[in-house]
């Protein structure tokens, strides 16, 4: 009830009233003054008093007749402007309200359809954007593509084919030295031995490289025991894990957490010679928190020249800063490396 009442009709009969009210404050004042100055014969108390009542009623009368005729036309432009508005805003910005009047209401009009064409600019603007967007998108991923492969295929020669092609030398020289010296022989098996697993594990961390990027729609934490469980069966490294199973953060979040412990294991399993390795990730105060630690060889952070490793380090700071968050990164000759990391939720 009392919203109808706040409506624009009442708000014309209001006026009205209210126009009447002061007219007949008026109207009473002037005659009580000419009353009681001049007391003329005509004029009596009980005729002022008759008067402004009658005055009364038939004012409030045309009052309310005249404020409800009056606003209705205006009301009716108000609606068609609330239409137009609601219609912006779902989405319709073709629609246009013309008018044939020239007052405010209808310079309200012509800059509620100016708004309309600007918007509607803006929307093809924005789709022509994200096709741009998505083409740049693609190009950008088969650019990535080509620039992985090409690093794998540089690992791979750097590191693997030369294992290989040592392994292949130490074991011609143990198969001459056989009928010679087999003890010789032996210390060359040995070697090559140890070779070969060196070259398992570098191309157990580059196949990590491989794997898919995203969790397949799995939560982050059953997707990390997953790669943890993979890993564990197919090397040496002992792991130990700590991880909150109730974790709510975003799907970009998710996708490039997974994509950095990938990258820390694959630096782990190729360059630090590590038994152990640590891992821990909860969220605290609406942000995610990653520690992940080996008790490898470790290195100097700021003299390192070793390419691979800084390059994973690198590419592990990127994803970090990508989603607001901070990398740090502390490691000590003989003791191990230790990367903590704090993202935003």
């Amino acid at each position: 009830m009392m919203k109808k009442l706040s409506s624009i009709r009442y708000m014309f009969i209001r006026s009205h009233l209210y126009a009447l009210f002061l007219t007949a404050i008026t109207l009473l004042s002037i005659l009580l003054s000419i009353y009681v100055l001049f007391a003329p014969q005509w004029l009596t108390a009980l005729g002022i008093f008759i008067f402004i009542l009658l005055y009364i009623v038939i004012a409030i009368v045309i009052s309310v007749y005249a404020g409800f005729k009056s606003s209705g036309e205006f009301k009716e432009r108000l609606d068609y402007l609330s239409v137009l508005i609601t219609q912006f805003s779902n989405g319709n910005y073709n629609s246009r309200i013309y008018s044939k009047e020239e007052d405010e209401i209808a310079r309200i009009s012509n800059e509620m359809n100016e708004l309309g064409k600007k918007l509607q600019d803006q929307v093809k603007s924005l789709q022509r954007m994200a096709d741009e967007k998505s083409d740049l998108a693609k190009d950008a991923h088969k650019a990535a593509a080509i620039e992985e492969r090409q690093r794998l295929a540089r690992d791979l020669h750097d590191a693997v084919s030369q294992q290989l092609f040592a392994i292949t030398m130490m074991s011609e020289a143990a198969l001459k030295q056989f009928d010679r010296d087999t003890s010789i022989a032996k210390d060359q098996l040995k070697d090559v031995a140890e070779t070969a697993l060196k070259a398992q594990t570098e191309m157990r961390a580059l196949l990590l490289h491989l794997r898919p990027i995203h969790l397949s729609g799995e939560p982050l934490p059953v997707g990390v025991r997953k790669l943890v469980d993979e890993l564990q069966q197919k090397t040496a490294l002992d792991f130990t894990l700590n991880i909150d199973e109730d974790m709510h953060v975003s799907d970009t979040t998710e996708e490039h957490v997974f994509r950095i412990i990938q990258e820390a294991m694959s630096n782990t399993l190729r360059h630090a010679n590590a038994t152990g390795l640590k891992l821990e990730m909860f969220t605290r105060s609406k942000e995610l928190f990653l520690h992940i630690s080996d008790n490898g060889s470790g290195f100097n952070v700021e003299a390192d020249s070793r390419r691979k490793t800084s390059y994973g380090l690198k590419t592990m700071k990127e994803r970090s800063e990508e989603l607001g968050g901070t990398f740090t990164i502390r490691s000590i000759e003989g003791e191990g490396t230790y990367i903590d990391i704090r993202i935003p939720c």
